[in-house]
């Protein structure tokens, strides 16, 4: 019987030693199940028709993410496919309209290296709060408790807005939102 239970022990903590082991790299908190990026819709599906060129020597050079015979405005097309409206695009990727928007939110500059920055705090954050061992066992998604203490509340905020006296047009008139225990 003592045996047994030794045995036992000695399975799990090798169980539990091989879990724990898993992936060393990056700590994945939502546990997808998919191995790579994938494809890219956009660059395997055509949108126009393939057309055999009259001489090949005369293509132009390729230009990824750019224009091509097949697919002359690439970004466009997305801008359509997701439902936007293409006729709004600017040489820099943000609808004319938005131009006062875009002028706005840059009045102090940009930073080059912000999506950098915010990858590497990110990473150690996801280290930092990686999933426990029984979380990784038995694949539970650990993603939303690690970022529990960003999460913004709707409702708390709303109501700090209108206590400075800000006007909210778009919220729902007072007392019409019930607080969420």
């Amino acid at each position: 019987m003592r045996a047994t239970i030794g045995k036992l022990g000695i399975a799990m903590a090798i169980t539990a030693l091989i879990a724990a082991c898993g992936d060393g790299g990056t700590p994945k908190l939502m546990h997808m199940r998919a191995a790579g990026q994938g494809p890219d819709e956009f660059g395997i599906l055509p949108t126009k028709p393939l057309q055999m060129p009259q001489n090949l020597a005369e293509l132009p050079a390729p230009t990824p993410g750019g224009a091509n015979l097949s697919d002359p405005t690439p970004v466009a097309d997305a801008v359509a496919a997701l439902g936007g409206r293409p006729a709004g695009l600017s040489g820099n990727g943000a609808p004319a309209v938005d131009g006062a928007l875009v002028a706005r939110a840059t009045r102090y500059g940009t930073d080059a290296t912000i999506r950098t920055e915010l990858a590497a705090d990110d990473l150690q954050y996801r280290r930092d709060h990686s999933p426990r061992l029984l979380e990784r066992l038995f694949s539970i998604n650990s993603y939303f408790k690690a970022y529990q203490p960003m999460a913004l509340n709707q409702q708390d905020e709303l109501e700090r807005w209108r206590a400075a006296g800000a006007i909210t047009p778009g919220a729902p008139p007072a007392g019409v939102v019930k607080k969420a225990q």
